[in-house]
């Protein structure tokens, strides 16, 4: 049998070139290409003064490298930092660079804002491709793990507990110390003094999560109408009794609620499918035209309905441009979203309940908007512009889970996995802008 050539110990005459073996069109061209179109003036800034002896790897590059690994589902710095050796479009990204997963990670945390900003500019660029028209962008929410153990939970019920359990243990082994003398001879020898300082930190740490989940709770009651006179009543604007009684005291959380000591900012929410997760409420704002995502934003609050006001306007700040229709499911119907929008330029079509289902009517004397909402969703067209809201939506959150596979943040605190949800919509939008500008 005859086979063609095959020497693998067999050196090459000439130094190879990567862009040689990477074929054209392939994703790592284009994400070159526009990063070297961007304003990358704030990463630059940085550095400015650092003498002939400070010479970091360069931002362009390392801006590269970032971006191509989350496009890929590529999302740890020691990851990165392998496939800088390993595989082939990385290395020609890189350019013969190789930084640490250290100098990666630090790049990252250290920049995080600016990586953030170029969201904006890859949704310009966008725009000047002619894959953004604004003519009808849909809303939607997803829930995204936090990066939060399940383990280092606690409820504030048992935080209490936890108080008063750490408390006493904490003044026997103080009792203990003044008689370690008479004691030594007949208790197994223990380092008191570093037992104490364990309980100590433990005992601090759990008071200052039963703290952040009663300050929670406070803003939450006051939110509701509530005050710390209320005497558990409800009351109308005037202060008077209504009827009934609250369960909970002003600014007493329930005894379920829970906090989590590796990720504070993070909030226990229902996950598709059952079961509940320390997560983040990832939105985004989606473009008809070609699926780009043209706003993102993201919070902890489980609920939608806070995030529709900000999110159309969030468009139009990225943009220049008002969306013409703003498409959005029942999670985010609100009488003041729609008063808010009312005079806007931007046609709200907002479903009333969940579809399938009939909703109860709408009281047109209390809730005016949310009637005039109610009643375009019965005519023709507003059914046809409602259906349209599921295939524009929803693709970009399967493609961000199952494409690229981001199912869970790599950082830790609200502003971080802000700026990190930006970065990977970035990132989709330019894999999604290669692949139609290839078509």
């Amino acid at each position: 049998m005859s086979y063609r050539p095959y020497e693998p110990q067999q050196e090459m005459l000439l130094p190879a070139s990567l862009q040689d073996w990477l074929p054209k069109g392939h994703l790592a061209y284009f994400i070159s290409d526009t990063v070297d179109a961007l304003d990358l003036r704030a990463f630059y800034a940085r550095y400015e003064g650092g003498g002939a002896r400070n010479q970091p790897f360069h931002p362009a590059m390392m801006v590269k490298a970032l971006i191509y690994g989350y496009a890929t589902g590529v999302f740890s710095s020691r990851k990165i930092e392998r496939r800088l050796h390993e595989d082939l479009a990385f290395r020609m990204l890189g350019a013969g660079n190789f930084p640490k997963h250290r100098t990666i990670r630090d790049f990252r945390a250290l920049h995080l804002k600016e990586l953030s900003d170029l969201f904006v500019q890859v949704v310009k660029l966008a725009q000047e491709m002619g894959l953004v028209k604004l003519g009808t962008v849909a809303i939607d929410g997803t829930k995204i793990k936090a990066n939060a153990s399940r383990h280092k939970a606690m409820s504030y019920e048992r935080m209490q507990q936890a108080e008063v359990e750490l408390k006493a243990q904490i003044d026997a082994l103080l009792e203990r110390a003044k008689n370690a003398d008479a004691a030594e001879a007949n208790e197994p020898e223990v380092d008191i003094p570093a037992e104490i300082q364990r309980r100590q930190d433990r005992l601090k740490a759990i008071t200052q999560a039963r703290q952040r989940i009663e300050q929670r709770q406070r803003e939450s009651d006051i939110e509701r109408g509530r005050s710390e006179d209320d005497e558990c009543k409800p009351r109308d604007d005037e202060g008077k009794p209504t009827g009934g009684r609250y369960k909970r005291e002003f600014g007493v959380p329930e005894p379920k609620a829970q906090d989590n000591f590796t990720d504070p900012d993070s909030r226990i929410m229902k996950r598709a499918g059952g079961g509940f997760d320390a997560s983040y409420n990832a939105q985004t704002a989606v473009d008809e035209q070609a699926k780009i995502i043209v706003a993102a934003k993201l919070g902890n609050n489980a609920a939608d309905v806070g995030q529709l006001v900000p999110m159309v306007n969030a468009v139009k700040a990225n943009t220049g441009k008002a969306p013409e229709q703003a498409l959005a499911d029942a999670g985010y119907r609100s009488e003041d979203n729609f008063k808010a929008l009312a005079d806007s330029s931007t046609e709200l079509v907002v479903a009333m309940g969940r579809e399938g289902k009939r909703c109860a009517e709408v009281d047109a004397q209390k809730n005016p908007h949310t009637a005039a909402m109610a009643a375009k969703l019965q005519t023709d067209a507003g059914k046809a512009a409602y259906r349209k809201r599921k295939w524009i939506a929803e693709p970009p959150n399967g493609w961000i889970k199952s494409v690229l596979g981001f199912r869970q943040f790599s950082l830790r605190g609200l502003h971080r996995v802000q700026a990190e949800f930006k970065l990977v919509c970035l990132a989709l939008n330019l894999r999604r802008m290669s692949s139609l500008k290839a078509a």
